[in-house]
């Protein structure tokens, strides 16, 4: 597939690593842009070329991923985006929020790449 056709994943995450790690399991397949804060990732999602996919750490400074997702879905341009979001947070009742706002997926982190 040429670049040109290639999907768009955005990853969202305050931590660079976690950005590299994920970056280098999907870039061979899909084109990525990444964003190290909310603020940044509402931007990219309504961009003129906004992203086909949004993965989302949850625990950030300032805007936390719950908040991302809500404003998200609130806003008519990037509502159909799908969020799953990719996170340390494991517990039941994060997760069950994380669906309640919207989230087509929950995977907690350390990620295991044969997996994804």
């Amino acid at each position: 597939m040429s670049e040109d056709h290639q999907q768009t994943i955005l990853i969202v995450d305050d931590t660079p690593e976690n950005i590299d790690v994920l970056r280098n399991l999907l870039r061979k397949s899909y084109r990525v842009k990444v964003a190290l804060n909310g603020p940044k990732a509402l931007k990219i999602a309504a961009s003129e070329s906004p992203p086909d996919l949004i993965l989302l750490d949850i625990m950030m400074p300032d805007m936390d991923g719950f908040e991302v997702i809500k404003r998200l879905k609130n806003d008519p341009a990037t509502k159909n985006i799908p969020v799953i979001f990719v996170t340390a947070k494991a517990e039941t009742v994060d997760e069950e929020k994380g669906f309640i706002l919207r989230a087509v997926d929950y995977i907690t982190k350390p990620i295991s790449p044969p997996l994804a």
